[in-house]
């Protein structure tokens, strides 16, 4: 009987087990998904953050790659690579002239005798024009509100009530065309602005610019016209001024002015890349850039022993006014100087 009993006990425990058994299972199971399901969201995630990171690598390589591309052309431009038509540069300035210094006689013309715009070139009368008055370089100015551009809003480092010599007010204008600086030179001028004007037409009449107008230091306007024969002209007028020539052919100039605690150092860059190239041989130099007047370069250079005026305005592009003056180096060093050339009139393609 107790046999029985203990093989009955026997087969109910079996049972049981048999009965717990799927139960356990199925609650581990369930107690398994929610790690499975965070290592898949986990794996997700990590492969949507590579997928991200890829995206942002590709970006970046493009970015690089066009960033390449970029400098190349500038280089190309700067550079000078050009190609002949008719046995003269195509350039991208829409009036240009090369001029022998020394002979007067012209080497290079496209459109040489209609007026446009000028931008900062005016700032070379503005420095001619300080410069026959003798006024004391060494003398204080104090830039004023008076000085701010108000018509083309153009920004400026040099602040209101800053007090600087004149000679720094003729090294910021004309290395880093800075437009407040030209305005204080000219409000300084005896008799104020209005008489400084004057003296710049009467000082172009003088120098034969029979097309040419001024009406203010800057240049800001764009009714500060000249031809580009006209301004070949006074580009070799400034070379006769030594100050001139030595500020103007600066790669840069550092100034001190009033910091909210104490001076501060203001560095300027000339405009004219060439003139931080050992290359070129400069013996004056100026930029423009208005959006009436385009991009705009003067200089006056030796090339292969020459000393040339040049002349080149309205170039189309940033860049394009340099790589126009290494277009014309490179011509000229191929034996262009051995005629003189004159460019049938129009833009070039």
């Amino acid at each position: 009987m107790a046999k029985g009993f203990f093989g009955r006990l026997g087969m109910l425990l079996v049972l049981a087990l048999a009965l717990a058994l799927p139960a356990h299972a199925e609650a581990t199971a369930a107690s398994d998904r929610p790690a499975k399901s965070k290592t898949v969201k986990s794996q997700a995630a990590k492969s949507k953050g590579h997928k991200a990171r890829a995206v942002k690598a590709k970006v970046a390589k493009s970015r690089a790659a066009r960033k390449a591309l970029n400098a190349r052309r500038a280089m190309d431009r700067e550079m000078g690579y050009y190609r002949v038509v008719n046995g003269l540069p195509v350039l991208r300035s829409a009036y240009a002239v090369v001029i022998d210094q020394q002979t007067g006689a012209l080497v290079y013309a496209k459109n040489p005798d209609q007026a446009t715009p000028i931008a900062s070139i005016t700032k070379l009368m503005t420095a001619m024009v300080v410069l026959d008055a003798a006024l004391p370089l060494e003398e204080s100015i104090t830039v004023s509100e008076a000085d701010v551009d108000h018509l083309k809003h153009t920004r400026s480092r040099l602040p209101i009530g800053a007090t600087v010599s004149r000679s720094d007010l003729l090294h910021m204008a004309l290395i880093a065309s800075e437009n407040r600086a030209a305005a204080a030179l000219s409000r300084a001028y005896p008799g104020g602005r209005e008489a400084f004007v004057v003296a710049m037409n009467r000082k172009a009449r003088n120098l034969g610019m029979t097309e040419s107008v001024f009406v203010d230091g800057t240049g800001l306007s764009s009714s500060n016209r000249a031809t580009a024969q006209d301004l070949a002209r006074m580009v070799s007028a400034a070379h006769a001024y030594p100050v001139i020539r030595e500020i103007s052919t600066l790669g840069s100039y550092d100034i001190l002015v009033p910091g909210r605690r104490n001076l501060r150092s203001l560095a300027y860059n000339n405009t004219n890349a060439l003139t931080r190239n050992k290359g070129w041989d400069i013996g004056i130099s100026k930029t423009g850039y208005i959006n009436e007047a385009g991009h705009c370069l003067v200089m006056q250079a030796k090339i292969s022993d020459k000393p040339l005026i040049i002349v080149l305005l309205d170039a189309q592009g940033k860049y394009s006014r340099i790589g126009d003056a290494n277009r014309l180096r490179r011509w000229l060093e191929n034996g262009a100087m051995q005629r003189v050339a004159k460019h049938t009139p129009g833009r070039q393609a």
